[in-house]
């Protein structure tokens, strides 16, 4: 009876990898996402600047120490609506 009790309150362990979804498995540099949304990089940089590492954006070093902005899917929806407010504050 007491082994019994036990084994309800014990977390069980099956011995399977838990997947999370939300980890980042692809960043695209912002050379690319310019391209592929037909903005310059420069005024993309900009409007990045007021993203946080937790609205997609990160940075991404080479073995020179130059940095370059890279976002995750979810940064570059960050930065549509970015783009839109933008947009829509020129008009």
């Amino acid at each position: 009876m007491e082994l019994e009790r036990f084994a309800k309150t014990k977390p069980r362990r099956t011995g399977r990898l838990i997947v999370q979804t939300n980890k980042v498995h692809q960043v695209f540099t912002i050379d690319r996402v310019a391209r592929d949304l037909g903005e310059t990089e420069t005024w993309l940089a900009e409007i990045a600047s007021e993203m946080e590492t937790e609205d997609g954006l990160i940075w991404v070093y080479d073995l020179t120490n130059d940095g370059v902005i890279a976002f995750t899917d979810f940064g570059i929806e960050n930065l549509r609506e970015l783009i839109a407010i933008h947009r829509d504050q020129t008009r």
